[in-house]
């Protein structure tokens, strides 16, 4: 079976950062496409990040400057660095990745999600 745990949420005060990560683990082959979402209350869930197994990235346009995503292969890990957070960024991230595991075809996968909030 593949799991993907986030950690790293949190509260903080508006202006802070925090670093969110998602590692896979199980039988897994390799890891595609990694991304990460939000849901704000009462809101759609929204694409926030995503990196190609190349090391390619695109953010949503309002984050731009302020998100960096990045992957670690070999921990099979994806981050999420924010910065310069306001109340608007307060939701549940959500990590995604595109895995191959060693058994079956490639499957997207979703973790359970770690709340961040920010306060004014």
């Amino acid at each position: 079976q593949v799991h993907l745990v986030e950690s790293g949420g949190g509260l903080v005060q508006a202006g802070g950062s925090l670093r969110l990560s998602c590692a896979a683990s199980g039988s897994i082959l390799s890891i595609n496409t990694m991304a990460w979402y939000r849901q704000a209350p009462g809101k759609q869930r929204e694409l926030v990040a995503r990196i190609t197994s190349g090391g390619s990235t695109n953010y949503a346009d309002s984050l731009k400057g302020r998100f960096t995503i990045s992957r670690d292969n070999a921990k099979n890990t994806v981050y999420l660095q924010m910065n310069t957070l306001t109340p608007e960024d307060t939701a549940v991230y959500y990590c995604n990745m595109v895995i191959v595991p060693r058994d079956y075809g490639a499957t997207g996968y979703w973790g359970k999600g770690t709340l961040v909030t920010v306060s004014s």
